[in-house]
């Protein structure tokens, strides 16, 4: 009777030991991701596709000022040519590419329509922004081997006192901004967004963008697309073009 209970209690043993082996394994499955990691809705096919897209442009530089085959293909896109500024191009044909609509404008406060702005700064929501001014020292996270080299991009910013992108009524479906989301960044000096391009990673205090027609130094002037990490803080308003799963 003795080897008996025994034996029924190692079996149980036993059974609690792989009850708890397969808890451990749910959890790791579902487990939050890495900070300073957004990792695409599981099963979102167009934007895993998105992703791929903007990712395998990383390294396109112009040839000339705004110009070059790869430039003119994002422009000839929302049929403009050559010499023209190119950031809100590259988001469209990589949009259009990926199958998923857009405005195909090469102008970038065009992206953040109302109906499409998913994120903005909340002091710009209520429409009282003050003037800010602050420069970010930012330091590079390490960077998996075979990934495209992130550029440090320091970078002054400053807030708004109104909106200036037409877009009057409060977004409607205001989300954590995901991969393949489109930010746009505000321009004192043209009182608009000047500059646009793709969130690949979001954190709430830090995202790594891939972006058109910019520099190392975070210009919206540039020689190229570029893998880079700024402050949320920089940030002005989130649009988002991938529908939800």
């Amino acid at each position: 009777m003795k080897t008996g209970n025994h034996n029924s209690d190692r079996l149980l043993i036993l059974m609690m030991e792989l009850s708890i082996f397969f808890l451990l394994c749910i959890a790791i499955l579902n487990a939050p991701h890495v900070k300073g990691q957004t990792i695409p809705a599981r099963g979102n096919a167009i934007r895993q596709k998105v992703q791929e897209i903007y990712t395998s442009q990383i390294g396109i530089r112009e040839k000339g000022i705004n110009s070059g085959p790869a430039v003119a293909q994002y422009l000839n896109y929302v049929n403009l040519p050559s010499g023209n500024p190119w950031c809100a191009a590259f988001v469209c044909w990589v949009l259009g590419k990926a199958d998923v609509q857009n405005p195909k404008t090469g102008w970038s406060p065009d992206l953040f329509t109302s109906s499409k702005v998913i994120w903005e700064r909340a002091e710009s929501r209520k429409l009282k922004v003050e003037s800010r001014a602050a420069v970010s020292e930012i330091k590079l996270p390490t960077i998996q081997a075979g990934n495209p080299k992130l550029i440090q991009v320091p970078l002054a910013f400053i807030y708004p006192n109104r909106q200036t992108t037409d877009n009057r009524k409060q977004p409607t479906d205001i989300r954590q901004p995901n991969t393949g989301d489109v930010f746009g960044i505000y321009f004192p000096d043209k009182k608009r967004i000047a500059h646009a391009g793709f969130i690949d990673q979001w954190d709430g205090t830090w995202l790594i963008t891939v972006e058109g027609n910019t520099t190392i130094y975070g210009s919206r002037e540039g020689d190229g697309v570029y893998r880079k990490r700024r402050p949320v803080k920089s940030i002005y308003q989130v649009a988002g073009y991938i529908p939800q799963p």
